[in-house]
């Protein structure tokens, strides 16, 4: 007997734009819902989905998939070196959760600057990401904790999964290089390693409450010989899609905190404001003020997080 709660349309929102609304409790079947003509429609925490439904952003498919019973996505562990986040895991669980604290604080932080507490309590970390907000606050974290982000598919009667790197998953605005029979399932990242150097940044009118205007995510890890090194810096809000710094990175990777490292963050800042940010005007913030912020609040980012013991 199929464990998928199935009813036809019409019915109340959301399943209203759907012929067929399914609740599946395996991977699997979310899977085939997804495969199967017509496709599906993933709905998960529906902060975002239900907002571009209305505003006519996703078009519907043939039925709407709603993931949140699927067992075994909704959990966090540490395996091989690095942290696995399941896609269902919520903002709030990024915010409590101890393995999160000990070996990726940065997404702690970001989770912290993430809306009200009644949407980081629905909101979940693989429909961030699969919404691709180019203003997406999970993005920038996780790309500068290089992460890669797994989708399953179905391969006959067999589950497929693939790993992509984060920074090769956003395409464009809304866009991503997920199949539309794949599902996210995960995030992963390599847990911090020794002399990890974490920061996240988000501004706004209301910090928390708004859309970010910009936001900046820093990992690096400082070394016993005094300097940088992989350095990671991510921008959100500031070109199509959630970027990496790399003009940025250039100029601090292997760089000294010594007495010569304010003017080296200096240099930095401007090349991500200049070279990597491409922002435009839109209501939140106009092209210039997002390239001032950039440069701004990246090079006071820097600065504080080269102090010793920071």
């Amino acid at each position: 007997m199929s464990a998928v709660a199935e009813r036809a349309g019409p019915a109340h929102a959301p399943s209203a734009q759907f012929a067929r609304y399914l609740a599946p409790y395996r991977l699997i079947e979310a899977l085939a819902a997804l495969a199967a003509p017509g496709g599906g429609t993933v709905l998960a925490g529906g902060t975002d989905l239900m907002l571009a439904l209305q505003n006519g952003r996703v078009k519907p498919a043939e039925r709407l998939v709603n993931i949140r019973r699927v067992a075994g996505l909704d959990a966090i562990k540490s395996e091989g070196g690095r942290l696995s986040i399941g896609a269902l895991v919520t903002v709030s669980q990024l915010l409590a959760d101890p393995l999160v604290a000990a070996h990726a604080p940065l997404l702690g932080t970001a989770a912290a600057h993430f809306a009200s507490e009644q949407i980081r309590n629905a909101a979940t970390v693989g429909g961030n990401l699969g919404n691709a907000s180019p203003a997406a606050d999970l993005a920038p974290p996780l790309l500068a904790l290089d992460a890669k982000v797994v989708l399953a598919r179905l391969e006959g009667d067999a589950v497929s999964m693939r790993w992509l790197p984060l920074a090769e998953f956003f395409t464009g605005p809304g866009r991503t290089a997920r199949d539309s029979a794949e599902l996210i399932v995960a995030v992963e990242v390599p847990q911090a390693a020794a002399g990890a150097v974490q920061r996240f940044y988000k501004g706004g009118t209301r910090e928390g409450l708004d859309i970010s205007s910009i936001s900046l995510a820093l990992a690096a890890r400082r070394g016993n010989d005094g300097c940088w090194h992989d350095v990671r810096l991510a921008l959100g809000a500031v070109a199509p899609r959630p970027i990496r710094a790399a003009a940025a990175e250039a100029a601090l990777e292997g760089a000294p905190l010594d007495a010569g490292f304010p003017a080296v963050a200096a240099r930095a800042a401007r090349a991500a404001a200049e070279l990597d940010a491409r922002p435009i005007d839109d209501v939140r913030a106009s092209a210039w003020y997002r390239r001032e912020l950039v440069r701004n609040m990246t090079e006071r980012m820097l600065l504080d997080a080269a102090r010793p013991g920071h």
